[in-house]
């Protein structure tokens, strides 16, 4: 692929040699809404709800007819996203490259955590939009998690911390008392 082209659609395989196409999964879900389907021999109800709980838009077990896996093909391309998603967010001094997956306050790179930055991305997504500490809790942590709002506290003081100017008065990752928080966008 150039440079610049982006696929419409990603047909993942979960066996695959290097790494486990479900990490692969989790990995492309926080920079990108690009339809997934995910093809495995795997048929356990678990790995497949896991897969879609992971934001995975379709699963598929092997062996399967041809003639389904287009059909499943033609909804996931019908159901994308209409938008094209942003790359590069930046507000103030902070920049976000998803697709690099680098974060930047001025002209320092910034070291996050694999939480930290899928919480940051989860915010980038939503800029804008006051998201809720249970939503929070569900897209990073997952579901069994939904009622731990003191993680979403902690986490987003030690984010905070790496992308705010003054972390207690902060200007970019604002507080929604008694809700959760909002990223504040370009346009706010």
């Amino acid at each position: 692929m150039a440079g610049t082209e982006r696929p419409e659609l990603i047909i993942l395989d979960l066996g695959l040699p290097d790494m486990d196409g479900s990490l692969v999964l989790k990995k492309i879900r926080e920079w990108s809404t690009v339809p997934i389907i995910i093809l495995s021999v795997r048929s356990n109800e678990t790995d497949i709800i896991a897969c879609l709980d992971a934001r995975a838009d379709d699963f598929l077990v092997k062996p399967f007819r041809t003639g389904e896996l287009l059909a499943r093909v033609r909804t996931a391309l019908r159901h994308r996203p209409r938008s094209i998603e942003k790359e590069l967010f930046t507000i103030g001094n902070l920049s976000v490259d998803m697709s690099l997956r680098i974060v930047k306050k001025g002209e320092e790179n910034i070291k996050l955590t694999s939480i930290e930055y899928s919480l940051l991305t989860l915010f980038v997504r939503n800029a804008g939009r006051v998201l809720t500490h249970k939503y929070i809790l569900e897209q990073v942590w997952g579901p069994t998690f939904s009622e731990e709002a003191q993680y979403t506290r902690v986490y987003v003081g030690q984010l905070r911390k790496k992308i705010e100017d003054d972390p207690s008065n902060p200007k970019i990752l604002i507080t929604e008392s008694g809700i959760g928080y909002r990223l504040m966008s370009e346009n706010d």
